[in-house]
Order: C-alpha cells, then sequence, then structure tokens
C-alpha cells in the first residue's frame, strides 16, 4: 500500500472517528493554512477564479473568495470521506436538489436522464442523495492512478448505491453502457466542465476558449434522453444543487451531427458558467482550464482533482 492510497484510507476511517465539528474545525484550519502559504494548487484555483470574477473585484475582496473556495474545497473532502458512516435517512437530508420533481417524473415513466455537472459544492453527496431515493444511477469516473485508489474509490460509491463506468479499459466504450442504461431508464449524471482526453469540444467559457467533453451532448442527440445541466453549491448545513433544463437539442436540419454537438456543448457551458458565477466559491477547479494561458510555471493538476463521475 503506498501513501497516497494510505492518505485516503486514514481520511476515510480517522474523519468518521472523530466528531464533525472537529474534524470540520480540522479541514478548515488545513484550507486556511493552504490559502496562507499559496502552493501551486491555490494558485491555480486563483487563476480560475479569477477568470470567473473579472478584474473588477477588487485584491482583496478576491482573496477573501479565494479562502472561502478553499474552506469549500476542504468541506468537501470532509464530508466525501463521512458519506459512507451515513444512514439512509442522513443522506436523503444532507442533500437537496432544487427541481427534484423532474427526476422522479422521469424515473417513474422509464426515461433515462443526462445531467451535466461542474466540478461543485458535493457531487458525491448528489449521487448519493439520487440512490437513497431508489432511482438508478450510472456515471464514468476517470481511472486514477495507482489502481489502488480507483478501486477504492470504486468501491466507495458502489456502496452509495451508484454503479461506475471506467473511462477507459471497460468491457465496453463507456458511451454505449451509458446509452443502454439511458434506454433503461437511469440517471446518468457526468462531470462536464473539464475534459479529460484533449479531444474534447472547444468552447467559450467566462470570455476564454476551454475544451469540454462532447458526450453529455452526444448522449442526448443520440438517445433522445433530455439533457439538465446542475448547478452545485453548498449552504451552511447542506450541499445544494439546481436543474436546469431540459436544454433544447439542435434540430438535424442545423448541421451535422459533429455541428450539433458543438451547438448543445455551448449550451453546456454558458448554463455551467451561469451557476458557477453564482456560487464562484463552491467551484472546486484546481487544474488548467484555459487554452490561451501562457503560464507555463502553472502546474498541471496540482492538487487531488476531487474524482468524481468523468
Amino acid at each position: 500500500m503506498n501513501l497516497v492510497e494510505l492518505g485516503y484510507l486514514a481520511g476515510w476511517r480517522i474523519t468518521r472517528a472523530v466528531p464533525k465539528s472537529v474534524a470540520a474545525a480540522v479541514f478548515r484550519l488545513g484550507a486556511d493554512r493552504a490559502h496562507r502559504r499559496g502552493g501551486p494548487g491555490v494558485k491555480r484555483l486563483a487563476v480560475n477564479l479569477r477568470q470567473v470574477v473579472g478584474p473588477q473585484v477588487s485584491e482583496a475582496d478576491f482573496d477573501r473568495l479565494l479562502r472561502r473556495g478553499l474552506r469549500s474545497y476542504a468541506r468537501y473532502w470532509l464530508e466525501m470521506f463521512r458519506l459512507p458512516s451515513l444512514s439512509h435517512a442522513q443522506r436523503l437530508s444532507t442533500f437537496r436538489l432544487v427541481g427534484a420533481e423532474k427526476l422522479a417524473e422521469a424515473v417513474a415513466a422509464g426515461r433515462g436522464v443526462v445531467i451535466a455537472l461542474p466540478h461543485g459544492g458535493n457531487w458525491d453527496a448528489a449521487g448519493a442523495w439520487v440512490a437513497a431515493n431508489g432511482w438508478p444511477i450510472t456515471t464514468v469516473a476517470e481511472r486514477l492512478k495507482p489502481e489502488a485508489v480507483y478501486r477504492r474509490f470504486l468501491a466507495f460509491r458502489q456502496r452509495l448505491g451508484m454503479e461506475i463506468i471506467p473511462l477507459t479499459g471497460g468491457e465496453q466504450p463507456p458511451f454505449d453502457v451509458l446509452a443502454e442504461r439511458l434506454a433503461k431508464g437511469h440517471v446518468v449524471p457526468l462531470l462536464a466542465d473539464r475534459d479529460l482526453t484533449r479531444r474534447g469540444i472547444e468552447v467559450r467559457f467566462f470570455g476564454a476558449r476551454t475544451r469540454m467533453p462532447g458526450g453529455p451532448a452526444l448522449l442526448a442527440i443520440r438517445t433522445g434522453a433530455p439533457l439538465y445541466v446542475a448547478s452545485m453549491w453548498y449552504e451552511s448545513d447542506i450541499a445544494c444543487a439546481e436543474l436546469i433544463g431540459p436544454l433544447e437539442v439542435p434540430d438535424p436540419a442545423s448541421g451535422t451531427l459533429a455541428d450539433r454537438v458543438r451547438l448543445l456543448t455551448q449550451r453546456v457551458a454558458d448554463q455551467l458558467a451561469t451557476g458557477i458565477a453564482e456560487h464562484p466559491e463552491d467551484w472546486h477547479m484546481l487544474q488548467r482550464m484555459w487554452l490561451a494561458e501562457k503560464d507555463q510555471n502553472a502546474t498541471d493538476a496540482v492538487a487531488p482533482a476531487a474524482p468524481g463521475p468523468a
């Protein structure tokens, strides 16, 4: 067992063994210490948040935003580590979805739903909440390194009631499996604000160019499943999300399949930006985003990306 795996294992065990208030204080202190040190991960988050809020926010106000962002990120890890110890009732009560009736109606009718998510709030709590409602949920996860860490996160999410498809190395292509699950009425949430393949769709996002995965748009076009975008944030005592949509799917007459995927992915980007702009401190993006960025000193993936559905 290597140090990375030991660290995650310790997080799962220790944070569940102490009172939540004690663990929360420790994680908050850790976030504040990271803020003071200003390491590469903090600098990367600062670059991304500055793109969101623009130059008009003063340095003092921006520094306070950055500190809140790091505390929010620490809160995600704390709550993620404690999720397995929550009861069924607690998993339902620690997350709130605005627009939950849309999911309930779709599941009752046997219709699959695609949801494009940002790296925001607590998407693991969201997935656990969907499963606790008895709704089938399937998503895709990046195959982390080392493999042992990936297997632990796989087992963690499976215990919460989620079906996890590996992004690479599975028996079938992820798209084919997801299309099958949508036909069976599954909820399919996919993190959609960062491309992991370097072959994503180029979009405009907060006034700059970046790439986002085209999978959510392609699934909606190919399967006819409604495509929603989730805005995700924290309130003082609960993780929250709101469903926006379903998004309008481009008509076949509007262009080729590639054209329609590009257009719909831009619509996803626009809605993600709206939600992130409302709660920038809860956008946990500590990886490089912008194609035109020329600062080669900023390291890509300098902090652990909160492992989630890819």
